[in-house]
């Protein structure tokens, strides 16, 4: 018998992993995909680190979750400072005073903020009742429509009009000329990618790959006394109250013959009729100098049965749907849900680092 079945070898499921096994506990790992590391797996192809599932940079503030990351490989300087794409023009992200001079010519910041004030003025809301209207008021009708508008569609598959404010709540506004999209003390890319930290932490623990828990899980639940699991939980309880609704992503990855496609790591496009949401240029994520590149674009799509659910929709529907699935979970015995999927919630990285050790502190130490 293993103490500690975990399904997913993601983050979170690794983490718990490493940790158990620190403790003389037992782990037997179960990994639907042929190979480990979730959605943060990378492959090196011609020297390149590509992150196969979507860019991935890593950033906290949690000093504990930094240092607990790094002890498994050095982190580069990697200063995410992605830049947005709209018909043949360039804007920096996050919107700050460099987005503000090209969209208005504006120098300082109070003629920034005066711009802003005037069309939110125009438009006429106090309080932000959806998306469009939350960004309106945070950085003006301009923006919103050139830079805003035909991204946020894409990625969501709904009108802005239909989307609730709290989407846009998290995108950074500065009056600054501060390039740099993340507001944390610590960010970087790990140097030789990401796969590497998942396979020094499940060095020693068994691990099956192209092993779907769920459909093996009479047999599999057999082998552990406790399984730790960080799939879907409506699928786990095989959608008895309905679907939760996801987003969810198809890449193009193309290897090119040229050094330098687009100067930047990550280049979002806002246009609503170009069909994908941004290009990835995996190499400059490491500064790469290699003679060739490789780039990916990113596709959303609507979720079904079978795909890979990358962004829950955290409307009121779904939340109220989650809660019910979240109560029945609370029944199961020996089973614990986590992860963004487990726990239906869009978790960041560093995230995802802080509710795993909180759950080993729970699970592992703190038992009666």
């Amino acid at each position: 018998m293993y103490d500690f079945l975990i399904a997913g070898s993601g983050l979170f499921g690794s983490i718990f992993a490493y940790e158990a096994k620190k403790r003389g506990k037992r782990c037997l790992v179960v990994e639907k995909r042929n190979h480990v590391g979730g959605n943060i797996y990378t492959e090196e192809i011609k020297g390149i680190q590509v992150h196969c599932y979507g860019a991935h940079i890593f950033h906290t503030s949690n000093k504990e979750v930094w240092d607990y990351i790094q002890q498994f490989t050095d982190f580069n300087r990697y200063t995410n400072s992605p830049v947005a794409y709209y018909k043949g023009e360039i804007y920096n992200m996050p919107f700050n005073m460099n987005t503000f001079h090209k969209m208005w010519g504006v120098i300082t910041p109070e003629e920034a903020k005066a711009r802003i004030e005037e069309q939110k003025k125009e438009y006429g809301t106090e309080v932000p009742r959806n998306l469009e209207e939350q960004a309106i008021s945070l950085v003006g009708r301009d923006i919103y429509e050139k830079l805003v508008k035909g991204y946020t569609e894409k990625q969501w598959g709904r009108k802005a009009t239909e989307l609730p404010p709290e989407i846009i709540r998290r995108l950074p506004v500065r009056f600054t000329y501060d390039n740099n999209y993340f507001n944390d003390l610590y960010q970087g890319i790990p140097i030789g990618g990401y796969t590497q930290i998942i396979e020094k932490m499940l060095k020693g623990i068994e691990v099956r790959l192209s092993t779907d828990y769920l459909k093996c899980r009479d047999e599999l639940k057999k082998l552990a006394h406790k399984v730790i699991y960080t799939g879907p939980i409506d699928a786990y309880f095989d959608y008895q109250y309905g679907e939760l609704e996801y987003r969810s992503v198809r890449f193009e990855t193309e290897l090119l013959e040229q050094e330098n496609y687009q100067g930047n790591a990550v280049v979002n496009f806002t246009e609503y009729e170009v069909p994908y949401t941004r290009i990835i240029e995996h190499k400059h994520f490491e500064f790469g100098t290699q003679p060739e590149t490789i780039i990916s674009r990113e596709y959303p799509t609507a979720w079904k049965r079978g795909d890979e659910p990358y962004y829950p929709v955290n409307n009121e529907r779904n939340q109220a749907l989650y809660q019910k699935y979240a109560d029945k979970a609370k029944q199961e015995k020996n089973v614990v849900f986590g992860g963004r999927l487990g726990k239906y919630r869009y978790y960041d990285m560093h995230h995802v680092v802080a509710e795993a050790l909180k759950t080993v502190e729970e699970v592992l130490e703190c038992k009666a």
